[in-house]
């Protein structure tokens, strides 16, 4: 299982790291976006430094719906999709596997990034840390629900408008808790309930959006038989 799980991860990075130029726009519209804010905001370091992880949060939330149509439709179009599901392997295994490459890809660089700008915009070191556990708890998720949102409106007419709508209701929880740690961590309050709350979102969502997504995948592949 272990194995055929590296395999699949391994062949979505490397198909995402052939396509660069997918990950270098979602990077450069999140930096870009972040250098309008203080212009359009003022100079004031104290406001900055206060609505700064919103503004990350948001803006990373913005480029995982972006990048969504990356997870299912390239092979649903060149018919490699198809391949898949014919696969003797586990669906919902393949699945994970495509979902974490996923967030490696598109969030993965953003992690990287995001205490970087935070530290430009002035935001405090102990608020800093709790942007960056949210971020690596939250994130994933994002991946999870977009990539079940994605298998759901798979083949259907303007599907990027689709599952924009049908996931962001379902990315509120996350961003709530999320911003609940900064704020604890801003009040000098213990971040841990804020953080447990995304921890627990993650692994409710792990087996729920797997196996959703290996289904409504499956769902397609009789409907096309049909």
């Amino acid at each position: 299982m272990l194995t055929i799980f590296w395999h699949q991860l391994k062949r979505d990075i490397n198909l995402s790291l052939r396509q660069k130029s997918d990950m270098v726009m979602g990077g450069a519209f999140f930096l870009m976006a972040m250098t309008l804010f203080p212009l359009a905001i003022g100079p004031d370091a104290m406001i900055l430094a206060k609505i700064a992880p919103g503004i990350v949060w948001s803006l990373a939330l913005l480029v995982v719906i972006l990048s969504l149509d990356r997870i299912f439709q390239s092979d649903y179009r060149d018919g490699s999709l198809d391949i898949i599901l014919l696969a003797q392997a586990p669906l919902s295994l393949i699945v994970g596997a495509r979902f974490f490459a996923h967030w490696l890809t598109s969030t993965g660089p953003l992690i990287v990034i995001a205490p970087l700008i935070a530290l430009m915009l002035n935001v405090p070191l102990e608020v800093m840390g709790a942007l960056s556990l949210s971020l690596v708890l939250g994130t994933p998720s994002l991946s999870l629900i977009g990539g079940l949102g994605s298998a759901l409106v798979l083949g259907a007419r303007r599907a990027r408008i689709l599952v924009a709508l049908l996931v962001l209701p379902l990315y509120s929880p996350i961003l709530v808790f999320a911003m609940g740690a900064v704020e604890a961590a801003l009040l000098g309050r213990s971040q841990a309930p804020a953080l447990y709350l995304l921890s627990a979102c993650l692994f409710a969502f792990i087996p729920l959006c797997c196996y959703g997504a290996a289904l409504a995948l499956s769902y397609l592949d009789d409907e096309r038989v049909d």
